[in-house]
């Protein structure tokens, strides 16, 4: 994959070989609870179990280990909800290079610590992710830091896309795929190796009420912008980018279905998720639990795999949650 391509099947099989070193092979796990409530097998990709507790240190890894030596050791700049920062970090101090991270005043005062902890340095400011990716992009430009998107990156897609492999060697006869969706990086890694593999699962795409720009702008037609409400699920919120590149395209091609959750449903997952199957989630982790909790009776094909994609959670806010 060159610099412009969208990625293929191709980078993402790359991409496994070259983060194998830097991000966990995941379980997947059969949820005997899921399978109830669903009547048939129905299985958790645990993406909690990354080092950084989320799937965006695949993305993440796949990015800074594709750079060339030298313009790594300049640094990296990115903008974050959260769960890319915390990777970003980790990989840059890995490789002893300086990584700046820009977050929005929404980011909770939770994930900014445990950012600040994994060697990041913290911008804060900016009424939403829009404004704390216009502050990344200044950076770059003044500082000559090399800017690593969250989401229309195709290294970065092709990363997370490195999950989608594990789960069709895990269960090559996966149905149903239930993929939280914000700005679609994760989507259209799972939709690239799926489809890039010629597999039939269905991949349904799960977004927040709070901020379905993805799910507004497909219905558009083009990149729209979309108010940021705060949610339980903040690492779902923020735009595509009116200058969408990948995600947009492969997201329109490649869905199946698009289902949205409100914060009620995704603190009915939280809890279920904890008391069924002892996981601390984090909202936007939940959030294909909690599509799967109120679509039971879907005609999905079975087995229906959900992923668990990160646990960065405040654990008071936690606990008031599955108390």
């Amino acid at each position: 994959m060159t610099d412009g391509d969208a990625p293929d099947l191709a980078a993402v099989e790359a991409a496994r070989q070259r983060i194998r070193a830097t991000a966990v092979r995941t379980p997947l796990r059969r949820s005997e609870a899921l399978s109830r409530r669903l009547g048939g097998p129905a299985f958790l990709k645990l993406e909690t179990m990354q080092h950084t507790g989320a799937f965006k240190l695949r993305g993440a890894a796949n990015a800074v280990l594709s750079l060339p030596p030298a313009l790594r050791a300049r640094g990296v700049v990115t903008y974050s909800t959260g769960n890319h920062g915390r990777a970003l970090a980790y990989v840059a101090r890995q490789h002893g290079a300086r990584c700046v991270v820009c977050l929005s005043d929404l980011v909770p005062e939770g994930k900014r610590a445990r950012l600040g902890a994994l060697g990041g340095e913290l911008v804060i400011g900016g009424a939403d992710q829009d404004a704390a990716m216009a502050r990344a992009e200044a950076i770059a430009a003044a500082e000559g830091l090399h800017l690593v998107g969250p989401i229309d990156d195709p290294r970065v897609i092709a990363g997370q896309g490195t999950l989608a492999l594990e789960i069709l060697d895990d269960l090559p006869e996966v149905g149903t795929i239930l993929v939280p969706l914000s700005g679609g990086g994760l989507f259209s890694g799972v939709a690239t190796a799926i489809r890039g593999r010629r597999s039939g699962a269905r991949l349904v795409a799960v977004s927040s009420e709070r901020c379905p720009a993805m799910r507004d702008s497909i219905a558009a037609g083009r990149p729209i912008t979309v108010d940021e409400r705060p949610s339980l699920a903040d690492s779902l919120g923020g735009g595509i980018g009116l200058d969408n590149r990948y995600t947009f395209d492969i997201v329109r091609r490649t869905v199946d279905e698009h289902v949205t959750v409100d914060d009620a449903e995704i603190a009915a997952a939280m809890r279920f998720a904890f008391e069924e199957e002892r996981l601390v989630l984090e909202g936007a982790g939940a959030a294909a639990i909690a599509a799967a909790l109120s679509h039971a009776s879907a005609a999905w094909p079975r087995p229906v795999v959900t992923l668990a994609t990160g646990d960065n959670v405040d654990l008071e806010r936690f606990r008031a949650i599955v108390q």
